[in-house]
């Protein structure tokens, strides 16, 4: 939290000074005639060890003593930082050395801290020489208590007052006490910018992240100066004018302005905007190894359109990928742009240097403390003693930020000194906790007293390897599953994963009354990966699926139940499909996922085939706005000569399907008044995103409108367009810190008479 140069001690220097000076002014150092010594004393000690002492000492009994000597004993104790004074006295050939030792600090404590967490703080301030045990020293307290102040500065806490207080105790120690008064936060009151006519202001000002102070502003905390936050937001103000053209935008003057009690802020921006610039030429200079054609295709800024900055850097960064893919690791390219004032036109200049080609010697692992090297390793697509490849490297990188086993990922390409055609590869990782341990209970009239707990480890043991436990029990559902991954089950990254679960459920119907169903199980499946991003998936389980006999059982199971009796044995095989490239998986904001997956049961009691289908993607729009569509596919059909299972069915209805319509209620009720579902389904979902007032673009808390249209059908029911049900409505997503969680009201506008409607619904998890 706080840096720790601002407190590094001065003690040597202080030392030399004051030792210099004890040297030049105490009688017992004087010009004495050299002698042997006899014995040495140390006087004043209260809980140094005199051997601490003796081992800074520059001599010994029976050595000689000088003037020299005497001087260097002085630099040499106080060096230690233990004293804030040492005398040195002969007495009859005897040194006597009587220190007057530093106060020991007892304790450390705060008192008003609320806007930081204290471990961080005090760890900070151990690290800079203020901790339990080490010497008192008043000039690094001074210094602390400063820095203190500005840290609460960054921060807009303008009238924040920081005292220190120093309590002696006994045996020399004392305890340490910084005081906060910390204040309110001081607030922007308002920002404006001066000189712009091209654009309006609000259209401006919606690039910034720092905001005026606003309704949610409590939340999002942007109302709160940070000179750090505005540079960053005149950076985007200038970039946003270069990519239209106005190569030579200027912010002129930066004004910053608090009240007189340092409650609120006014910025104030000024900036010349110049005039716009179309390019009309886009020329290569330098060395493109003969491959001019195949670096010209990359050019994002083409001519007759106005000068574009995101353009041209995209365009560098692309000439530098592939430099890096035929192993150029250092090749320069530098955008020139040549203008002409006169006419309003530019003519762009790309300048390559390619440096030299270089291979990778080594690939250093650095900060993995839990994941075992060949976890990091294994993801790697860069080989040691290969060609250094750019393309490679990047996607190595992907594939470390794929696992989520780490907050940050960091590829450093570090030069061999002595070898020029070398060079190493250090990856900087920071690791995050991988586990979730889930407890929870809970009272209802309908389920009663309900109980849960998961724990699930995403790298188990360090090694890469999924591990999870989930009990889930109440008076209408009991689960038990355990599930564990291996996703390099073979050396060429074969996946395996084995899930056995239990599974009990005693659903009720519209009469009030419950019937038993109950599943265990266990399926096995394998994952091949056919590219970097897609993979197929191989499985065989076996279910046993129990239809207990009571009065409440819907008509559909008994007369499945009558047929083919109460167990039902399976033995399903699935195939399956997927691709995931969304930017996110919680809060995405582009992107595509796609998944295919097919269940047959060819063996045992149940004969059935299963299919599910979705696509997903997601497109960012201007103004920090997301569209995002869903759309699902189900298709359940009974094979030789037997209906599909109804304990198959498809459901719909609620979060995740077609909202403001009862969770799970889709499709035709059974004539006991049950819901069933139903062999096929179909939903499609349409959210358009878009960021709260005052939060600039946090995408953790967004607002979005929705638009879902679906149903569920029979085996044997006719799928038309106007059976199909839709709703409308607005909602809530908030990346809480339980979860993700969703909440959405809204109206259906195709119901028919018999639909239960539930215009409020809230989930916390990861549903569309």
């Amino acid at each position: 939290m706080f840096p720790v140069s601002p407190f590094v001690p001065l003690r040597p220097v202080a030392a030399l000074v004051v030792a210099v000076a004890l040297a030049a002014t105490v009688p017992a150092v004087r010009a004495v005639t050299p002698f042997v010594i006899q014995d040495i004393r140390v006087e004043g000690l209260q809980r140094t060890d005199p051997g601490t002492v003796f081992a800074a000492l520059p001599f010994r009994i029976g050595d000689t003593y000088t003037d020299d000597k005497g001087s260097a004993a002085l630099r040499s104790l106080f060096g230690t930082g233990l004293f804030k004074d040492v005398r040195l006295e002969i007495q009859d050939r005897v040194a006597v050395v009587i220190v007057d030792e530093r106060s020991i600090i007892a304790n450390v404590s705060f008192v008003g801290l609320k806007e930081f967490d204290q471990e961080p703080l005090t760890k900070s301030l151990r690290d800079a020489g203020i901790g339990e045990g080490l010497p008192f020293d008043r000039a690094l307290i001074d210094r602390a208590e400063q820095e203190i102040k500005r840290q609460y500065l960054s921060r807009s806490l303008y009238g924040a007052e920081v005292v220190t207080t120093v309590t002696p105790l006994e045996r020399n120690r004392v305890n340490v006490t910084f005081t906060m008064t910390e204040g309110d936060a001081a607030r922007i009151a308002d920002i404006r910018i001066v000189g712009a006519t091209v654009f309006s202001e609000s259209e401006l000002l919606s690039l910034f992240e720092l905001t005026k102070s606003g309704w949610l502003t409590w939340y999002s905390k942007t109302d709160r100066y940070s000179r750090s936050k505005l540079n960053a937001d005149l950076e985007k103000l200038r970039a946003h004018y270069v990519n239209r053209g106005y190569l030579e935008f200027a912010v002129e003057s930066t004004q910053v302005t608090i009240s007189p009690d340092k409650q609120t802020i006014t910025i104030a921006i000024s900036v010349r905007e110049g005039q716009p610039y179309t390019v009309t030429a886009v020329r290569l200079e330098g060395d493109y190894l003969g491959k001019e054609d195949e670096f010209r295709s990359l050019v994002l800024q083409l001519p007759g359109q106005p000068y574009r900055g995101d353009a041209v850097a995209a365009t560098a960064r692309r000439f530098q990928d592939l430099f890096g893919l035929y192993g150029y690791a250092f090749a320069r390219i530098e955008p020139r742009p040549e203008i002409d004032r006169a006419t309003g036109q530019v003519e762009l200049v790309f300048a390559a240097t390619p440096q030299r080609r270089v291979y990778v010697r080594r690939i250093e692992v650095a900060g993995n403390t839990r994941t075992r090297d060949e976890v990091v390793r294994r993801e790697f697509r860069q080989l040691e003693s290969a060609w250094y490849d750019g393309g490679l490297i990047k996607l190595s990188k992907e594939r470390l930020t794929r696992l989520d086993y780490f907050s940050e990922v960091d590829i450093e390409t570090v030069e061999v000194p002595g070898s020029p055609d070398q060079v190493d590869l250090v990856v900087n990782l920071v690791e995050k906790p991988t586990g979730n341990l889930l407890v929870g209970a809970g009272y209802s009239n309908a389920e009663k007293f309900t109980f849960n707990a998961s724990i699930k480890q995403e790298n188990a043991f360090g090694s890469g390897k999924y591990l999870g436990i989930e009990v889930n029990t109440s008076d209408f559902n009991r689960i038990l599953v355990v599930s564990t991954v291996d996703p390099y089950w073979t050396v060429d990254g074969i996946s395996r994963a084995i899930d056995v679960f239990y599974r009990a459920s005693r659903p009720y119907n519209s009469l009030g009354e419950s019937y038993d169903l109950v599943t265990p199980g266990a399926t096995l499946r394998f994952g091949i990966p056919f590219s970097e991003y897609d993979r197929v998936f191989l499985g065989i389980g076996f279910e046993r699926t129990e239809i207990g006999s009571s009065i409440g059982i819907p008509l559909s199971y008994l007369n499945y139940r009558v047929l083919y009796g109460e167990n039902s044995n399976a033995f399903p095989l699935t195939l399956g499909w997927s691709r995931d490239a969304r930017d996110s998986l919680i809060a995405p904001g582009s992107g595509r996922f796609t998944r295919i997956n097919l269940e047959w049961s060819l063996f045992g009691d149940v004969r059935y085939t299963r299919t599910n289908l979705q696509y997903q993607e997601y497109w960012p729009l201007p103004y920090q706005l997301t569209l995002g569509l869903n759309a699902e596919l189900g298709y359940g059909k009974g094979l030789g000569g037997k209906p599909y299972p109804v304990f198959k069915n498809f459901y719909g209805g609620g979060l995740g399907s077609v909202r403001t319509f009862e969770q799970g209620s889709l499709g035709v009720v059974d004539p006991t008044g049950a819901y069933i579902g139903g062999a096929r389904r179909f939903n499609f979902n349409t959210e358009l995103y878009f960021p709260v007032p005052g939060t600039g673009n946090d995408r953790s808390l967004r607002v979005f409108a929705f638009a879902d249209t679906g149903n569920v059908w029979r085996e044997d029911e006719k799928v038309t367009l106007d059976s199909l049900r839709a709703s409308a409505g607005l909602g809530v997503s908030w990346i809480s810190p339980v979860g993700p969680l969703k909440m959405s009201y809204g109206k259906p506008f195709r119901v028919q008479r018999n639909d239960r409607i539930q215009e409020f619904q809230f989930q916390i998890g990861t549903a569309f």
